[in-house]
């Protein structure tokens, strides 16, 4: 079992969202998950570059937080879906406005990191 080395740190509000938000691909999921993509095959399809390994575990991760909501369906072959709590759902405007601010510097930001 993986045991973090360095202490959860939630002294303010932006600590809170950081620990919640940090992983390469949760707001990607967050984000597909609210534009319909619902089932971990399709997932996995929209976010191309991440293992499956990577996904799953991220994925866990935000249901633990209360995030997301998984619904198991108990058929052959299983079927899984995923869904926002009302929780992630409010995510979902300032995801919208921190990638309205990319596509505003996007020149800007792209000569720094290229």
């Amino acid at each position: 079992m993986y045991e973090r080395k360095t202490p959860v740190t939630v002294a303010c509000g932006l600590h809170l969202f950081i620990e919640i938000l940090s992983g390469k691909w949760k707001i990607s999921l967050i984000w597909n998950i609210y534009n319909g993509s619902v089932r971990p095959s399709e997932l996995q399809r929209k976010i191309p570059d991440a293992s499956r390994r990577v996904l799953e575990t991220q994925l866990n991760q935000l249901l633990k937080h209360g995030i997301l909501t998984k619904k198991i369906y108990e058929v052959k072959p299983p079927k899984v879906e995923y869904g926002l709590t009302k929780l992630g759902e409010s995510l979902i405007p300032i995801i919208k406005s921190t990638a309205q601010w990319g596509e505003e510097n996007r020149e800007e930001l792209e000569k720094a990191i290229l």
